[in-house]
C-alpha cells in the first residue's frame, strides 16, 4: 500500500473548511509539527530552564533575555505554544490514522485471489512446475492446507475455463502485522502527546482560564495566600514542589508558573522525621533519604514511608519524589569583625531564610541570611608544580601512566578537605543594590603553611566569588589582624611606631638622617592608613594602591622603582613596629622578628590593602550555629504516565513491525494438462531482503517439488 503525503479530501463545504481539513489530516503537515517540535525539545535541553532572570541577563545580555522570556523559552515546556503544538500534532496525527486505516483493514481482509493468471508471469520470483497425476482441484486442497499449516492467510478461487477446463487460484497472504505496525507506531505519537497534555500545565492552565483561578505573584506566608490562587486537592494533573523542615509538617505545593506560583492542597500532609546525608570524598552528595510520616487529612490515618532518589513514595495516586535538600531554618550567631576603622564589632543573631536592619551611621542596610553550609569540600591541591626538573629523577613510565586511562584521572593526585562550614548572606541598601558575601567559619591553609580566613564577595549572582584572605593569628582567631586594623588606624601609635624605627634604624652618629627617615616613615605610613590622600583627585582611599598612586605623581618615571624599593623596606618595618604596640596595648608579648612573623605581617600587610576594595565596613563572622535540614519534595499526580507508557509499548511494536516484518503475498495458478496439472506460482514481498530468494525457494519445494539446481 502507497501512503499518499495529502489529507483527507472533503467534497462539500466552504473551501477554506476544505483546505483546512485536507492540511491538518495531510502528513506533510504532521511532519512540520514533529520537527517544530524536535527543534523547541533541542531549545529547552541547551537553555537551563526555569532559572532566575539574572541569569540570562549575565548569560546572554539584557536583550536577547527579554526576548528568550517574551517567547517562553525559558519554560518550553510549559509554553502556550508547546501545548498548543502538540494539540495540533494529535489531530493532525488522529485524522491520518483515520484516513490511513480503512484501507489497511481492507488489504487485511483481502488475499487479491481476483488476479489475473496471465499476470503472474510478470513477477520477478515466479516458477513453474508440472504436478503430475494430481487434479487442479486436488492441487489446491493440498496446497492451502500446506499453506495454512504455516500460517498463511489463504482463498480457493475455481474459475472456470474454455472447453470445460476447470482451474483452480490459490491466493495467500502472511505478514499482516507489517500494515498493523503503521497503526501501532501513529497510534504511539497520537498517545504520547495525549499523556504529555495531560501530565503538562494544559490542565492546570485551564482552571486559570474557567475556574476562577489565577497566578499568585506576591510574597508572604503560603497560609495567607488567598483561595483564589488555590488548587483542590482532586486536581486531576499536577507537579509541584514542596519543602519540609525537619520536625515540621507541609502539605501544600508550589506550581511554578510563568508570571508567578500556584499553591496546590495536597490531600495529606507530609512530616519529616530525620533527613539523612552522606557525601563522596569530593564533596557532592552520595545519597540523601528522608524518613516521613504521611497524614491523611479526611481519616487521620498516619503512613511511615522512606524516600530516596529514584525511590518515590506513593500515596492516594500522587508519587513523592525526593528532589534535594535545604536549610530548613538553622539559627546562627554571627559576630562583625571590623574591615576599616569606622566599623564596630557586634553581634547578630538570626534564622537562615530571613532578614533583618542594620544601620551603618547614616546608612540603612538590610541583611538577608541565605545559606549556611556545614561541609565544604574543597580541592586544595598545590598549584605550585615548579618549573625546574631533576633529570635524576624523571620516570617517564609513571609520567605517561599518569595520564592516561581513565578521563578523571589528573597528573596531580587530588588534595580534597573539608574546610569546615560557611555562611552566605547578602546586604542591600536602600536603592535594593545588594551585595553577596560568602565567609568560612574557620581558617584554611591554602598550601602556603599560613591558614587565612576566606572571605568572599560577589556583586552578581553570576560571577564568581572574589576572596579577601585575612590571616589567622597564633589563636587561630581574626583578632589579631583586627588588632593591627585598630592600630593603623591610631595617630599617636602610628607616631609611635615610627619613633620606633628611627631610633632602631639610624645611628647616634648620624642625627641629620632621622629627620628625613622620619618624615618619609609617617608619610608612607599615613598613605597606606588611608589618612592622608595621596594626591587631591585620587582614588585610592590607602594601602599599596595609595602608595602606587603617590609615586606616580611625585616621583620621576626613571626613580620610581629604586624609590618604590626603599619605600616599602620602610613600611614594612613600620608596620612591624605598628603590630608590636598594637599587641603591647593588648597586653600580649611582642612578636619576635623571625620568619613566622614575617610570613604572618606580609599576609597581614596585602590583607589590609585589599581590605579597602571589600564592599561593607564588616565582615559576620559565623560564631555559632544550630543546623536545621529540610527536604525538598516534588509530588507529582500524572494520569497521562501510563498513557505515555502505552504509547511507548504501542511506539516499539509498531517500529519493529515495520522493520522487521515482511508483507508477503502468493499466488499459485493450477490448471489442467495431459499429465494432472500446470502450476505457476509467483511471490510478491513489500521489502527486498535475501531472505525472500530463501523463501521462494523453500516453498517451492513444498508446494510444487521444485528440486534446487545443484551447485555447479
Amino acid at each position: 500500500m502507497s501512503v499518499s503525503t495529502h489529507g483527507i479530501r472533503v467534497h462539500r463545504g466552504p473551501h477554506a473548511w476544505r483546505a483546512v481539513v485536507e492540511l491538518l489530516s495531510s502528513m506533510r503537515f504532521a511532519i512540520a509539527l514533529l520537527t517544530v517540535i524536535c527543534i523547541a525539545s533541542i531549545i529547552g535541553t541547551v537553555l537551563k530552564q526555569h532559572e532566575p532572570m539574572a541569569n540570562y541577563v549575565n548569560q546572554f545580555g539584557p536583550f536577547w533575555a527579554q526576548v528568550f522570556l517574551k517567547a517562553q523559552l525559558d519554560a518550553v515546556y510549559s509554553a502556550w505554544w508547546f501545548l498548543l503544538i502538540l494539540l495540533f500534532l494529535v489531530v493532525s496525527t488522529s485524522l491520518c490514522i483515520g484516513r490511513n486505516a480503512p484501507h489497511i483493514v481492507r488489504e487485511l481482509r483481502t488475499v487479491k485471489e481476483d488476479i489475473r493468471a496471465s499476470s503472474l508471469r510478470a513477477f520477478g520470483h515466479r516458477a513453474d512446475a508440472v504436478l503430475a497425476d494430481e487434479s487442479p482441484e486436488a492441487a489446491a486442497q493440498r496446497i492451502g492446507r500446506l499453506l495454512a499449516g504455516g500460517g498463511w492467510k489463504v482463498k480457493l478461487q475455481r474459475r472456470e475455463g474454455g472447453a470445460g477446463a476447470t482451474g483452480w487460484m490459490v491466493a495467500a497472504r502472511a505478514g499482516g502485522a507489517h500494515k498493523l505496525g503503521y497503526l501501532a507506531a501513529h497510534g504511539a505519537v497520537v498517545l504520547v502527546c495525549i499523556g504529555g497534555l495531560l501530565d503538562g500545565d494544559l490542565v492546570v492552565r485551564a482552571q486559570t482560564w474557567f475556574n476562577g483561578k489565577s497566578v499568585y505573584t506576591g510574597g508572604g506566608l503560603i497560609s495567607e495566600v488567598a483561595p483564589e490562587h488555590r488548587l483542590s486537592p482532586s486536581n486531576p494533573t499536577f507537579r509541584g514542589n514542596i519543602l519540609v523542615p525537619e520536625g515540621q509538617r507541609a502539605s501544600v505545593a508550589i506550581l511554578n508558573q510563568t508570571d508567578g506560583v500556584l499553591l496546590q492542597e495536597l490531600p495529606f500532609s507530609i512530616e519529616l522525621k530525620k533527613f539523612i546525608v552522606d557525601y563522596y570524598s569530593t564533596g557532592m552528595p552520595k545519597l540523601f533519604a528522608s524518613e516521613v510520616v504521611l497524614h491523611d487529612l479526611q481519616t487521620g490515618e498516619q503512613v511511615s514511608k522512606r524516600i530516596e532518589v529514584n525511590h518515590p513514595a506513593s500515596y492516594k495516586g500522587v508519587e513523592i519524589y525526593q528532589s534535594s535538600f535545604d536549610d530548613g531554618g538553622s539559627s546562627v550567631k554571627l559576630k562583625a569583625m571590623p574591615i576599616n576603622a569606622a566599623a564596630r564589632p557586634f553581634e547578630v543573631e538570626g534564622t537562615i531564610g530571613t532578614s533583618k536592619a542594620l544601620t551603618n551611621g547614616s546608612e540603612q542596610l538590610t541583611l538577608e541570611l541565605t545559606a549556611l553550609r556545614v561541609i565544604n569540600v574543597e580541592n586544595l591541591t598545590s598549584a605550585q608544580g615548579g618549573s625546574a626538573v631533576d633529570v635524576r629523577k624523571v620516570d617517564l613510565a609513571g609520567a605517561l601512566e599518569s595520564r592516561l586511562g581513565a578521563a578523571n584521572k589528573s597528573a596531580r593526585p587530588l588534595e580534597l578537605r573539608n574546610v569546615g562550614p560557611s555562611i552566605g548572606y547578602k546586604l542591600r541598601d536602600a536603592s535594593g543594590q545588594a551585595h553577596e558575601y560568602q565567609n568560612y567559619m574557620l581558617p584554611v591553609d591554602t598550601g602556603d603553611g599560613l591558614p587565612a580566613f576566606l572571605l568572599g564577595t560577589r556583586d552578581q549572582p553570576g560571577d564568581a566569588f572574589r576572596y579577601l584572605r585575612i590571616p589567622a593569628d597564633e589563636n587561630d582567631s581574626m583578632e589579631g589582624f583586627a588588632r593591627l586594623r585598630r592600630a593603623l588606624d591610631d595617630p599617636a601609635l602610628r607616631q609611635q611606631a615610627v619613633e620606633r624605627y628611627v631610633a632602631r634604624s639610624v645611628d647616634d652618629k648620624r642625627p641629620e638622617l632621622a629627620g628625613q627617615l622620619r618624615v618619609s616613615a609617617l608619610r608612607a605610613l599615613a598613605l597606606f592608613a588611608g589618612a592622608e590622600p595621596a594626591r587631591p583627585d585620587a582614588r585610592a582611599q590607602g594601602g599599596w594602591q595609595a602608595i602606587a598612586e603617590f609615586m606616580e605623581t611625585n616621583v620621576p618615571e626613571a626613580e620610581r622603582e629604586r624609590a618604590a624599593g626603599v619605600l616599602v623596606r620602610i613600611l614594612n618595618d613600620v608596620l612591624f613596629e605598628v603590630l608590636n604596640l598594637g599587641r603591647e596595648r593588648a597586653g600580649l608579648a611582642a612578636l619576635p622578628p623571625d620568619d613566622k612573623t614575617r610570613a604572618y605581617l606580609t599576609q597581614s600587610v596585602l590583607a589590609l590593602s585589599d581590605a579597602y576594595f571589600y564592599p561593607a565596613p564588616v565582615a559576620l563572622m559565623l560564631d555559632d550555629f544550630k543546623q536545621v535540614q529540610a527536604s525538598v519534595f516534588q509530588v507529582a499526580r500524572a494520569p497521562g504516565k501510563r498513557v505515555v507508557y502505552l504509547g511507548c509499548l504501542l511506539l516499539i511494536v509498531g517500529i519493529f513491525a515495520m522493520l522487521y516484518v515482511r508483507e508477503r503475498r502468493l499466488w499459485v495458478w493450477l490448471s489442467p494438462n495431459a499429465h494432472g496439472s500446470a502450476a505457476t506460482m509467483a511471490l510478491s514481498v513489500n521489502r527486498k531482503t535475501l531472505d525472500n530468494e530463501r523463501e521462494f525457494e523453500q516453498l517451492g519445494q513444498r508446494l510444487l517439488g521444485i528440486q534446487k539446481d545443484p551447485a555447479p
